[in-house]
């Protein structure tokens, strides 16, 4: 499995906002010299092999944030605010103005627009979404709360308070993720 290198720049460049660049260059030179892949340009359509970009996410999380796994959570919102922001690359995956339809349909494509494997089915019925990610050979914590925060954030630009709710999960030694989205009045 794949990830674009749109994520590992999305992340590159909220690093570099946050802390400065030099913190940026001094952490890419020590993850360079742990493994060569990250010695290579990564540009936002590079396949990023999924180990290497786990790899990356852990290291970052150790550097940056004490080790605070939950941080990925933190991770999917600001990637969906950086992708659907007025001036983000996705920015079109907003224009449709049905929920059934933005759940339903744009939704899983914001999971193949990253990466390469893994299938998102979506359903929207009694103002809930609901969210499963099945086929994924790779468990790591990375897919469910990054994921799901990406997911959340989504719902929130598109104008759609939520209230997220586990069903399955990975991180939890399940086969898939499942998560419901109840959707709340503004």
């Amino acid at each position: 499995m794949n990830v674009k290198g749109i994520i590992y720049l999305t992340g590159k460049t909220t690093i570099i906002k946050v802390f400065g660049e030099e913190p940026w260059n001094v952490f890419i030179a020590k993850l360079g010299a742990k493994d060569k892949f990250f010695n290579n340009m990564i540009m936002s359509v590079t396949p990023v092999p999924l180990d290497k970009f786990i790899f990356f996410l852990d290291e970052l999380v150790k550097e940056f944030f004490n080790n605070d796994m939950m941080q990925y959570v933190t991770f999917g919102k600001v990637a969906a605010q950086y992708a659907l922001s007025p001036d983000g690359i996705y920015k079109s995956y907003l224009l449709t103005k049905d929920t059934k339809q933005f759940i339903e349909s744009v939704m899983p494509k914001f999971w193949s627009t990253y990466f390469d494997e893994g299938t998102v089915v979506t359903k929207f019925e009694n103002n809930v979404a609901h969210l499963k990610i099945t086929g994924l050979k790779f468990k790591h914590n990375y897919f469910e709360h990054l994921i799901m925060g990406y997911f959340q954030k989504a719902l929130k630009i598109f104008g759609k308070k939520t209230v997220a709710k586990r069903i399955r999960s990975m991180a939890a030694g399940d086969d898939d993720i499942y998560y419901q989205f109840e959707i709340k009045e503004s």
